[in-house]
């Protein structure tokens, strides 16, 4: 064999010695990308079994959204017959009892001003009768 000959042996192991070399991360990759297909098509077929437990989830809370509204809606009109009692009972008792406590208050202040000034002429007409020579007599 001639030197060009052998040359060209050692270039074609060399191409072959880097084919394989090459080959083993293509290999992986393509196990890989295998991987990923399965894993895919697992998520794909367990996807639904999910997406049925959703769906039936939000069925329940809209259910339970729809009776929120309900009682919303039932407390206020509770709050406005409430606000429409408590108006009444204003029209109909409030001013009666409003005219009724302030006739006590003016009442009670002219007792204790009656009062007051009964206890102020029983002092001022003992000091009138009283004469210097600290007799009591009529004047």
């Amino acid at each position: 064999m001639s030197a060009g000959q052998w040359a060209a042996l050692i270039a074609a192991g060399a191409f072959v010695l880097l084919v394989v070399i090459l080959a083993i991360p293509l290999i992986k990759l393509g196990r890989t990308l295998d991987e990923a297909t399965i894993a895919i098509r697992k998520a794909h077929l367990n996807s639904d079994p999910i997406f049925n437990g959703a769906n039936t989830t939000l069925n329940h809370v809209n259910t339970q959204l729809d009776r929120v509204d309900g009682i919303t809606a039932n407390a206020q009109a509770v709050t406005g017959n409430v606000s429409a009692l408590s108006s009444v009972f204003t029209a109909t008792l409030g001013g009666p009892l409003v005219k009724v406590a302030a006739f006590s208050y003016g009442v009670n202040r002219a007792l204790k001003a009656r009062r007051k000034a009964k206890a102020d002429g029983e002092g001022k007409h003992s000091r009138r009768s009283r004469r210097p020579g600290g007799r009591k007599g009529v004047s």
